[in-house]
């Protein structure tokens, strides 16, 4: 069984492009813009990407829990529907597997189940619990911002947010949708791996001169 590389941005930007997760070149995004690179989560659909990605939310995840002195039986991670369900169930398992702490996790649906157990989330009970969401990429918050809403209504709070990528670019303000996040949340908002990570990829590869140039002329133009 071939081992899996511990986490890292280099790591996961290599693999990520070997699946076609991550491409370079030009992309027209919702906003308007031509992106020099493009990130698609869905393809995130082998057992060697999630469990990768899987491992570097629980890295992080642990970090957090060591810095506050939380208890390992305590920490609570919910998936925002429908791409963080399965980032949530293999963090889950990353998180006992290499971490020995025990992770309550819980997703929502995208609509309510009127039969059976009904409502809206699934999993863990997070009423009264301070809870990590994961996401793979925050463009404009707005989907983040209605997990934010669904877990108020269970009477659950927002510990933080981790999420895979961070373009960190400008949205229609000066600041990012992550950095407008955290500041309105008052929660901190981490990514895996940034644009500049992407950046620093390129200048240690070869061959690749005119993606660099493009990635660093987006990057004066749009980023924060």
């Amino acid at each position: 069984m071939p081992s899996l590389p511990t986490f890292s941005p280099d790591a996961f930007i290599d693999l990520a492009l070997t699946n076609n997760v991550l491409k370079f070149g030009e992309f027209e995004l919702k906003s308007g813009r031509i992106s020099p690179y493009f990130f698609n989560a869905g393809l995130l659909a082998t057992g060697e990407m999630l469990s990768l990605l899987a491992n570097g939310y629980a890295d992080a995840l642990a970090k957090q829990m060591k810095a506050t002195h939380g208890k390992s039986d305590e920490l609570v991670i919910f998936g925002a529907a429908y791409k963080g369900i399965p980032f949530v169930a293999a963090t889950a398992q990353a998180l006992w597997n290499n971490h020995d702490i025990n992770a309550h996790w819980g997703y929502n649906r995208k609509e309510a189940k009127t039969h059976g157990e009904g409502g809206q989330l699934v999993g863990a009970d997070v009423a009264g619990k301070a809870v990590w969401v994961l996401d793979d990429v925050i463009t404009a918050g707005t989907a983040m911002r209605e997990v934010v809403e669904i877990l108020d209504k269970a009477k659950a709070s927002v510990a933080g947010i981790i999420v895979a990528l961070d373009r960190k670019e400008r949205g229609q303000g000066k600041q990012s949708a992550i950095q407008e996040l955290s500041a309105t949340l008052n929660v901190p908002v981490q990514a895996l791996v940034d644009m500049d990570d992407l950046i620093d990829y390129l200048k240690q590869s070869e061959g690749n001169a005119e993606y660099l140039e493009n990635m660093q002329a987006y990057r004066s133009e749009y980023g924060v």
